[in-house]
């Protein structure tokens, strides 16, 4: 192999593909596509011949089938943007070789310290290779190690013609930090019957739900006057807004829940005296949990208004993705033949869990292609501690290697 997951990775995370939430275009940022015209020139450069990028930020590929059976077409995916919670500009990768569990100060500020104690996983990356980045940026591990890793699977399955596989699409997609990673992607032209998002943490895991998700605004419209004569007459809507907020319960809040338990997160606030807007996520892995949540929400909103009888507030709620769970139940051998490959590749115990988030797969599996989540070996997301280990991001290429034969074996 002339490249390898981890000179890849060195050189994608460099790129800045911040997706912007505030922006109306497809993509978000002109600058993902810099990262997708590297995309397809390496993988044109690996002999695909149908590699490219287009008009709204995908990238799109295909390895020939090389077996006579007739395989079910399955797709690799991982999403080219990076979080705009964190800077992704001017990312400077680190080489931790040969990891000791040693504390990891990275240099271009020193308060951030990736610890194993902060971080347990690293427990299992004694004597691995561990990428950080400087200490000034997010990595961006979430997601180029998905794509560094899909590109070295590539590389894997065109340059040793012994294995066999049926027809792989590639996918790479913008934006899926914002939630709109694939609202331009053409499904007719995809193929794919079924796929898998490489965008996971712990190696050795494939995850099989995610949080059902909805979006919130609240909206207040309160009541302006002059201070200075204000007195019965203004109904001032940041305070109202900061009485909604406040009665949220912590119990279900972020940083008060795990596991399966689902939550109402406010995530922006702004206006004046006269009108102002919460912005909210709500999460369940049960729809009927998510409608709960809302119902909760508006009973806030309600009460907190109501010593404001001049004002008024409007809770609008928008579907953001669903459980995919769901589907994936309807093809239980989407999963099977995942936990197969991850056994070949030396996962005897392959992890399934359900993630506390969401996939460009939690959409694509109610677009029609069965989506679950493969690991990527990704840690501390949208963090300056992120970070990602050589070998993990190496595993999960392997797992993408194994499992297009376990495909080609079952058809």
């Amino acid at each position: 192999m002339q490249h390898t997951a981890k000179e890849r990775f060195l050189q994608y995370v460099t790129i800045d593909t911040q997706s912007d939430p505030n922006s109306p275009t497809q993509p978000s940022t002109e600058k993902q596509k810099n990262l997708g015209h590297i995309l397809v020139k390496e993988l044109s450069a690996m002999g695909i011949t149908d590699a490219h990028l287009d008009e709204f930020g995908y990238v799109y590929a295909t390895i020939p089938a090389n077996s006579d059976k007739k395989v079910p077409v399955i797709c690799f995916c991982s999403h080219m943007d990076t979080s705009p919670d964190c800077s992704g500009e001017g990312v400077k990768p680190i080489v931790h070789a040969n990891y000791k569990g040693q504390d990891l100060v990275l240099p271009d500020d020193k308060s951030v310290v990736i610890r194993m104690q902060d971080h347990p996983d690293l427990k299992a990356q004694i004597g691995n290779d561990i990428i950080t980045a400087s200490g000034s940026t997010l990595l961006g591990a979430d997601n180029k190690a998905g794509l560094a890793a899909i590109m070295s699977a590539a590389q894997i399955l065109l340059t040793n013609k012994q294995l066999k596989h049926g027809k792989i699409r590639i996918l790479f997609t913008p934006d899926e930090e914002i939630g709109r990673g694939v609202d331009k992607v053409d499904m007719k032209k995809l193929g794919a019957k079924f796929g898998y998002t490489i965008d996971g943490e712990t190696a050795g895991s494939i995850e099989n739900e995610t949080f059902s998700a909805d979006g919130a605004v609240v909206t207040i419209h309160g009541i302006s006057a002059h201070p200075g004569f204000a007195k019965g007459k203004m109904e001032n809507a940041l305070k109202i807004a900061a009485r909604i907020v406040a009665k949220f319960p912590d119990k279900l809040s972020p940083e008060h829940t795990d596991g399966m338990q689902g939550f109402i997160h406010p995530v922006h606030m702004e206006g004046n005296i006269e009108k102002a807007t919460i912005k909210l996520i709500l999460r369940d892995f049960t729809e009927a949990g998510l409608k709960r949540h809302g119902k909760t929400l508006q009973r806030i909103v309600d009460t907190a208004i109501q010593p404001f009888p001049n004002s008024r507030a409007e809770v609008k709620i928008s579907e953001q993705y669903r459980n995919m769970g769901k589907v994936l139940r309807r093809h239980p051998q989407v999963v099977a033949n995942a936990l197969e490959a991850l056994k070949r590749a030396g996962f005897p115990s392959p992890i399934q869990s359900s993630i506390r988030g969401g996939t460009d797969g939690s959409r694509l599996s109610f677009m029609g292609l069965p989506c679950p989540n493969l690991f990527a070996g990704e840690h501390a997301f949208h963090s300056k501690q992120e970070w990602v280990s050589v070998q993990d991001m190496d595993k999960a290429a392997e797992t993408m290697v194994h499992l297009a034969q376990v495909w080609e074996e079952n058809a």
